[in-house]
């Protein structure tokens, strides 16, 4: 199963902003996608939900009244691997114990809000992800977005993936 994750898109109606071309290419290939919040409008939820099933939540820029439904957080099964979602995760500095405490039954926990790739093991082999910002990457050097894999049961892979502009 091929998963696509992306947070922090920050698309707003009517600005003639949209994803990378890269990010489109990936979602062709997709089995599910999560989206770890900054969603801003609910039209984005419904394009994604037209290459695969969406898992979303909420952010704090989350706004439009069509995204309240959104929890604040979930945990998604996604061929036997259990994924935790918060947009926020907190400060770096003891998230690997606060992320486990939050959802001690997650294999991997994606999250958001920094703008700041993350892909690290934390607590007990739980994978910590944060796909980054395919529209904002603010001090990073490049838009990214993530992929994880998962085969038999198990995360086989995780990955930041860099969006390189369209020439």
């Amino acid at each position: 199963m091929r998963v696509v994750v992306l947070s922090d898109t920050h698309l707003r109606p009517g600005r003639g902003r949209r994803l990378p071309d890269a990010v489109y290419a990936a979602l062709d290939q997709a089995d599910a996608v999560l989206h770890a919040g900054d969603i801003v409008t609910a039209d984005l939820l419904d394009e994604l939900s037209g290459f695969a099933p969406v898992h979303a939540v909420l952010g704090n820029n989350d706004l439009d009244p069509a995204l309240s439904h959104l929890p604040e957080r979930q945990v998604v099964d996604l061929a036997g691997v259990r994924v935790g979602m918060v947009h926020d995760s907190g400060p770096a500095a003891g998230r690997e114990g606060r992320m486990r405490r939050l959802f001690p039954d997650a294999d991997v926990v994606v999250f958001g809000h920094s703008h700041i790739p993350w892909d690290r093991d934390g607590l007990d082999g739980q994978v910590l992800f944060n796909p980054g910002s395919p529209t904002e990457r603010r001090m990073q050097p490049v838009h990214t977005y993530g992929e994880l894999d998962v085969v038999d049961g198990h995360l086989d892979a995780s990955r930041i993936v860099p969006v390189v502009p369209s020439t």
